[in-house]
């Protein structure tokens, strides 16, 4: 169930199992961080026999400064086994607001902006980790002001 005002979602979401590469990551590294990640948790889900179950995402634990604690990686049909750097995680069971934003990653901060104003209007208070679902793959789709992002806020 969701109310949508101006693109941005309150929904319920379930808890859903990942498998995440985690690192304290300087803001400017992020690119090659996510290129490692995303790259090591397909290598391990592959070898385990483990099915990704949606796109790559990035989230954040902590509100970014300079560097931030992030996890990268991808939902997957069940728990992976640890290895090689690759560990078993979960995005939590939460309420929380969403909304797609298109453009280039470099101009998230509008919608994670809208985002906060919205949760404020209504009354709710951040919590302090946030994901982001990559829907679009820059490598055959390079223009990035048609890339999509679902960003998703839980509240706290």
């Amino acid at each position: 169930m969701s109310q949508e005002k101006a693109g941005i979602r309150l929904v319920q979401r379930t808890e859903q199992p990942t498998a995440v590469v985690r690192e304290k990551v300087p803001m400017n590294a992020l690119p090659d961080f996510f290129g490692r990640a995303y790259g090591a948790v397909m290598a391990a889900a592959r070898q385990q026999g483990v099915e990704l179950a949606g796109p790559p995402f990035g989230r954040y634990l902590g509100m970014p400064t300079d560097s931030v604690d992030v996890e990268a990686g991808f939902p997957v049909s069940a728990p992976i086994t640890a290895s090689a750097g690759v560990a078993a995680g979960t995005l939590p069971a939460c309420q929380a607001f969403e909304a797609t934003h298109t453009g280039p990653y470099d101009t998230l901060t509008t919608t994670y902006d809208a985002i906060q104003k919205r949760m404020k209007e209504e009354g709710f208070s951040p919590a302090d980790s946030m994901w982001e679902y990559y829907l679009s793959d820059p490598a055959t789709e390079p223009d990035p002001a048609t890339w999509k992002t679902l960003v998703v806020w839980p509240v706290a």
